[in-house]
């Protein structure tokens, strides 16, 4: 189907892309517990649905939700769509997979926005600053046996992530990658990027990686 997106919410991309082929790899029994943070335009979400799975979707953007939940509609699923910061609307819950594509995009500065387009991407000085705080909660909300499908930049670091996941008692490892050609938002950041050393001179293409972790029974 083709996605509704309310003005200012992430357009899906490939990172999109990749985390949905990734997701499609894994089995969803009928009734699971589905959890996509960072959810957009709720395409992951959708597809959970689709699979007859009980769909959970989490953004910070009331614009989000919003085209979220006219997504779900127009494909005839249920999702249940609310706002909040990354896992505390969530808090407590027990899922069976989680999705999730945070921004990650290094920024001069290091801040991340409270509002605005920059909010979709812009992931502190590093690009970890949701990618570790997601790391850390993750663990704590798959039930055994559960699995979770993060997709960023190999900028930030995917040996970071899978670390930090398995500090948090998952399994862990780089199961997708796809190399891209740089966006407009990451040639806006190129330059200084490359001033900080988070890429070489020459590069002009980034490689996007999904990371599994598993909460092994």
């Amino acid at each position: 189907m083709r996605f509704f997106r309310l003005p200012g919410v992430y357009v899906p991309q490939e990172d999109t892309a990749l985390l949905l082929e990734a997701f499609s790899r894994e089995r969803v029994d009928r009734g699971a517990a589905v959890l996509d943070v960072g959810t957009g335009c709720g395409v992951l979400a959708v597809a959970a649905a689709r699979r007859r799975a009980r769909a959970v979707a989490v953004d910070a953007s009331c614009r989000a939700v919003l085209t979220t939940r006219l997504n779900a509609l127009r494909a005839g699923v249920r999702v249940r769509a609310v706002r909040g910061d990354l896992l505390t609307p969530v808090s407590g819950g027990r899922f069976d997979l989680i999705l999730a594509n945070p921004p990650y995009v290094p920024v001069r500065g290091g801040r991340r926005p409270l509002r605005g387009p920059r909010r979709n991407w812009a992931a502190g000085a590093d690009g970890r600053a949701l990618l570790d705080r997601l790391c850390r909660g993750v663990p704590g909300l798959l039930r055994p046996g559960g699995v979770v499908l993060m997709v960023h930049s190999s900028v930030c670091g995917p040996e970071r992530t899978v670390k930090a996941l398995e500090k948090g008692g998952l399994t862990a490892e780089v199961t997708a990658r796809r190399t891209v050609a740089y966006g407009p938002v990451m040639r806006g950041q190129t330059p200084w990027m490359r001033e900080q050393g988070l890429i070489g001179a020459g590069d002009v293409r980034d490689e996007l990686v999904v990371v599994r972790g598993e909460h092994l029974a």
